[in-house]
């Protein structure tokens, strides 16, 4: 096996959801996620400190690019437009891999409880990446949570629409994002 093979971060995190939604979580050893991937088991920990991590996988980067959006949109824009600034910007970078393993992570995610817990905590801190780069450009605290967590929900529901979506007509998972985002905002007015 090749030590420094290019991809391996990447085909690690396929090999894992690939044997999670064959086997299950708990059944899945870091040596078996190693081998699917073909790599070794020391280059599977340079990577992750151990399978629970490799869900949240990417998470900084996502993080990173949600919030240069953010910081990057105009001065005049609105807390929501700024938010979809930054899902813009974060799912440009999704590609067909991303597109793929969705409804495989979902239904990984779904039989574990302990990839639900991590999922959550991804989604937490999603939200206080886009929470604190609206804070830092003066959106009052209770509105930028406000915007952090609907930007959150959008993200998601675009992303799941996306990956059950035809790989052939899919297109972008921006389009996605925003529009989740619009029927948010809709939402949102509704609530009185």
């Amino acid at each position: 096996m090749a030590r420094w093979e290019p991809g391996a971060r990447e085909r690690l995190v396929v090999a894992a959801v690939e044997l999670f939604t064959e086997q299950g979580y708990d059944a899945t050893t870091v040596a078996q996620i190693a081998e699917h991937a073909g790599v070794t088991r020391s280059t599977f920990f340079r990577y992750f400190p151990d399978k629970r991590d490799l869900l949240v996988a990417g998470q900084e980067t996502l993080s990173r690019l949600l919030a240069e959006g953010i910081a990057e949109a105009p001065p005049e824009a609105s807390p929501l437009e700024a938010v979809a600034a930054g899902l813009e910007r974060a799912s440009n970078t999704m590609g067909p891999v991303n597109h793929q393993l969705g409804p495989r992570l979902k239904a990984a995610i779904a039989a574990s409880t302990e990839l639900q817990e991590r999922d959550a905590l991804k989604s937490i801190g999603l939200a206080a990446a886009m929470t604190t780069a609206l804070a830092a450009r003066g959106v009052p605290d209770a509105i930028a949570q406000l915007a952090g967590e609907l930007g959150v929900l959008a993200f998601k529901r675009g992303y799941a629409e996306w990956s059950e979506a035809d790989r052939d007509t899919a297109g972008e998972l921006a389009p996605y994002t925003l529009a989740a985002l619009d029927d948010l905002r809709a939402a949102s007015a509704s609530l009185g």
